[in-house]
């Protein structure tokens, strides 16, 4: 039997594969309002037979987009029913990945630049733990306490509007240089009060934010965090450090980390390779003990197959190879031999 597609349980939600789709931004969105776009690419990736299908980072503020053009969740105006709806007629779970930019927001789309978008053009004041900025941009507004209290709540209240919304698996980012990797990093928090210093400081955001999450998600929905496992840069977050965060957020009911790498600071240096971050989910996943799933540069189906069947991860997520191809998971099985369920719509097209 393939490994790639054996179920994977978490909490009382079951996937019928570990093919997960990572979130991608699409910069389509008005007003933090997904349309037509978002409910054909994400139900291609359904339709395609991935496990889980996950929204693009989403905000739970308005002021926490990357772009003006982001999807939201701050209002319980968003409507995501359609696309839950779709994804789960074609047997994929729906996740969500709620997240805030912090420093990082109020910038172009990526074809369009990376610039900062001021309040003049329809952008805003950044915020984020310090006021350092990130490479060109502006330096943020340093959140106060009860800032951070209310960002707290507002992911606890994006969260319980994913459920409303349909959404049976929810994710906070915790990665690539926004908000939550921004107060764990030293490079990024130079604060001196609670939330600042050591790691118990500078992890204490984050937690407060998984536990706010976990409260207001149903016992039976899954929670993942998705973490940068390293800076990549001297002085920054460590590996080291990303286990014990692991340990910590598994205990507050976090079911799956989700490992990435880097973004925080643009003095980063990666050597980039495929599957160059299955190493750290492997780490993070023995020394934790936690499931973890891996990401970055993982392509063919025998490459996937051996990240879980060797215990490496739980679950793979791809990203730019299912923009490539969002049927990947099914001729993925058909190489792996595994059978799977193809859309009968396409049965003409299942190879032989």
């Amino acid at each position: 039997m393939s490994a790639l597609f054996s179920p994977l349980t978490l909490r009382g939600t079951t996937l019928r594969n570990r093919v997960l789709v990572s979130p991608m931004c699409m910069y389509s969105s008005h007003d933090g309002h997904p349309d037509d776009w978002h409910l054909v690419h994400l139900g291609s990736f359904a339709r395609g037979g991935a496990g889980l299908v996950m929204t693009e980072a989403t905000a739970v503020v308005p002021e926490g987009r990357i772009s003006p053009w982001d999807a939201g969740i701050w209002s319980d105006e968003h409507d995501y029913s359609r696309i839950t709806s779709f994804v789960r007629s074609q047997g994929a779970v729906a996740g969500i990945q709620l997240a805030h930019a912090g420093r990082k927001a109020s910038t172009q789309r990526p074809w369009e630049g990376h610039a900062y978008v001021p309040p003049e053009e329809g952008g805003w004041q950044a915020v984020g733990p310090s006021a350092i900025g990130f490479g060109d941009l502006p330096a943020p507004h340093e959140l106060t306490v009860e800032d951070i209290a209310r960002v707290v709540e507002a992911f606890a209240a994006a969260a319980r509007r994913a459920i409303a919304q349909g959404f049976e698996l929810v994710e906070v980012h915790g990665a690539h240089g926004y908000l939550v990797h921004e107060f764990l990093s030293p490079l990024t928090n130079t604060r001196t009060d609670r939330y600042g210093g050591d790691l118990a400081g500078r992890a204490r955001f984050a937690l407060e934010v998984v536990e706010a999450v976990r409260a207001a998600l149903p016992d039976g929905t899954p929670l993942l965090l998705r973490v940068s496992a390293t800076d990549w840069a001297d002085g920054g977050w460590t590996v080291d450090e990303t286990v014990e965060l692991a340990r910590r957020v598994a205990e507050r009911g976090v079911d799956l980390v989700d490992v990435s790498s880097g973004g925080n600071v643009p003095q980063q240096r990666i050597t980039v390779g495929p599957g160059y971050q299955v190493p750290l989910a492997r780490r993070i996943r023995a020394e934790a003990g936690v499931r973890t799933a891996a990401v970055g540069l993982i392509t063919s189906p025998v490459q996937a197959e051996q990240v879980v069947s060797d215990g490496s991860a739980d679950a793979v997520l791809l990203a730019r190879e299912l923009l490539r191809n969002p049927h990947w998971p099914l001729l993925a099985a058909h190489e792996l031999k595994a059978d799977v369920r193809w859309p009968e719509q396409y049965l003409r097209a299942r190879p032989r």
